[in-house]
């Protein structure tokens, strides 16, 4: 009986497995990319160029514009016998040529484009430091399809709560802190073509000249977009004389918060900050200004703030204290959040980078005790293992060889 089934003469895995033999970046399926160029952008932050093989290319034929703003690529990398897989940032769109380019390289890389993608990448981390400092050039690796829902899909179209024929673009506010800030570097573009009007706050401990290079560029370019850089060490560039993110660093940008839909990425302390902010905010009534944040989290899952800032653990992984030994150390103190809040509140230091589970940078060894990851749900065993501080909580007293 026909049922619509056609069995494939060749299958594609077959050919795909004697192609890769022939030549590993050859491939009818899976999206593969070819290392081409690296770009320092500053001394804590690596852009990295890769050619896309023809399956990349096919994947994305569909969509006009290749991919949009503040997606990312998961790679897949081969370290030491181990495949090790990470999320990163893609800087800007399949359309546009480099920013830091100089004219001649812009003009060859832009005819070029459609055929080659760019991330950005902190080299922190065991992945990140051996993408950014060891990978050859010409080194193939496996990454996902762009992914993600950082984009202005995700934005109401209008958060404007007047009579319905004075609708228009809501007003864009991103904030980010640190590399927080790649996501972003295609979507505010794509957001002032549209023509959205576009705040950016950047809160980092650096200046990143190639970075303040753009946004001139945009200024020049869109009279609605303002840029604030917020050097967290010098007072002279504080909002409303503040370090950090407040109430009144909010207002002082003199936007229609209760209109303007949010962009958040950075460190959970930067996004504690921000919904602590916007709690102190009174808008109209039944309206909050929580609700209009977007959150990038790479596909992990996104903490939840009270309204004084604190992370919120889910009542399945809420826990009673209990007390974190470092050995190496001879430090303690109790825990009932996070492993590494936990050590902050009691004003130890512990490394950390992402603080999302992803960059792997404060990953240590728990010599015994029963921890449970918030992201999974997972409950570890009460012996020695690998661990992560910023994603685990402790159900136990726990002994860490910090």
């Amino acid at each position: 009986m026909a049922n619509g089934y056609r069995p494939e003469i060749v299958q594609r895995a077959f050919v795909d497995f004697i192609g890769s033999r022939l030549h590993p970046f050859w491939s009818l399926t899976t999206p593969k990319l070819r290392l081409i160029a690296r770009y320092e952008l500053s001394d804590d932050l690596i852009a990295l160029q890769f050619e896309t093989n023809r399956a990349f290319r096919q994947q994305t034929l569909n969509a006009r514009e290749g991919w949009q703003g503040g997606q990312y690529l998961e790679l897949r990398v081969f370290i030491d016998g181990v495949y090790h897989q990470r999320s990163y940032s893609i800087v800007g769109l399949a359309n546009q040529s480099l920013w830091w380019q100089d004219d001649a390289a812009a003009t060859k890389s832009a005819k070029n484009r459609r055929h080659t993608v760019t991330i950005a990448v902190k080299p922190q981390g065991v992945v990140s430091h051996y993408l950014t400092k060891q990978l050859p050039l010409a080194s193939i690796i496996d990454t996902s399809m762009p992914l993600g829902h950082f984009t202005l899909a995700q934005a109401k179209k209008s958060l404007d709560h007047r009579e319905p024929d004075n609708q228009k673009l809501n007003p864009l506010l991103f904030v980010a802190g640190g590399s927080g800030i790649t996501p972003m570097l295609g979507l505010i573009t794509q957001a002032l073509a549209n023509g959205h009007q576009v705040a950016l706050l950047h809160y980092n401990r650096t200046e990143i000249a190639h970075f303040q290079h753009q946004w001139q560029q945009l200024s020049d370019i869109y009279p609605a977009f303002s840029y604030h850089f917020i050097h967290t060490d010098n007072p002279t560039t504080y909002l409303a004389g503040e370090r950090y993110l407040s109430a009144e660093g909010l207002l002082s940008l003199n936007l229609p918060l209760a209109d303007t839909q949010i962009f958040a990425c950075g460190s959970q302390a930067l996004l504690a900050g921000l919904y602590k902010a916007v709690n102190e905010i009174s808008v109209l009534q039944n309206i909050q200004l929580r609700d209009n944040i977007i959150v990038e989290n790479f596909g992990s899952a996104l903490p939840d703030f009270d309204i004084g800032g604190n992370q919120v653990l889910d009542n399945a992984l809420q826990t009673d204290s209990h007390t974190v030994y470092l050995r190496s150390r001879q430090r303690q103190f109790d825990s009932d959040t996070t492993l590494l809040v936990a050590a902050e509140n009691a004003d130890v230091r512990l490394a950390y980078g992402c603080r999302q589970g992803i960059c792997q940078l404060c990953r240590c060894n728990k010599v015994s005790g029963v921890v449970k990851n918030i992201q999974t749900g997972k409950i570890s065993s009460d012996g020695y293992e690998s661990i992560q501080t910023c994603i685990n909580i402790a159900m136990t007293d726990v002994v860490l060889d910090i």
